[in-house]
């Protein structure tokens, strides 16, 4: 089986979540290229790469989804056709105390990622460059943009009801995605 994409960046792939992926998606695509773009903050750990860290199509490249410079490098040195974000500032008490610094990777860093996306794949509005017709930017988000729920789950199409700056980030990021 293929994968949509031959070049994916990952974000935040050195996190729990973010590497158990990666791990999965180098047991069902041999033909995959990952680059892994991660700040080694507080929830990165690279000792949670260590079963794939060896394999010759993947990459660690240190460094901030906020820094344009360094996106624009990767996306022109590696061709990446594909982008799936899990980096995130998460700690919820932490975004209470501090809220800018998840405004700045949950906001900002996703809008610039996107941006990216957008000068290496489009033309214009809906127009993709030939090489890049099957490219696709996938949003990792949280129940938590939906507020609290005393029993039952939320679904997608539930109203956003975030309640903390944690929240309010990742329901921002994933409208500016939308």
């Amino acid at each position: 089986m293929k994968f949509r994409c031959k070049n994916l960046l990952v974000t935040g792939g050195a996190g729990f979540i973010g590497s158990n992926f990666i791990e999965y998606l180098f047991n069902k695509y041999q033909d995959l290229n990952i680059y892994n773009l991660d700040l080694l903050t507080y929830a990165g750990d690279l000792s949670n790469t260590k079963k794939f860290s060896s394999n010759k199509k993947y990459n660690f490249i240190q460094g901030n989804i906020s820094d344009e410079v360094l996106l624009d490098k990767i996306f022109k040195d590696h061709k990446i056709d594909g982008v799936i974000n899990f980096a995130a500032e998460s700690h919820v008490d932490t975004s209470i105390k501090n809220p800018e610094i998840f405004i700045e990777t949950n906001v900002i860093g996703v809008y610039k990622l996107l941006h990216a996306c957008y000068k290496n794949w489009m033309i214009s509005n809906f127009e993709y460059k030939s090489n890049f017709k099957h490219s696709r930017f996938h949003q990792i988000s949280t129940d938590e943009v939906y507020g609290s729920i005393i029993s039952g789950s939320f679904t997608e199409e539930d109203v956003c009801k975030p309640n903390s700056p944690y929240s309010a980030s990742k329901a921002s990021s994933d409208h500016l995605v939308q």
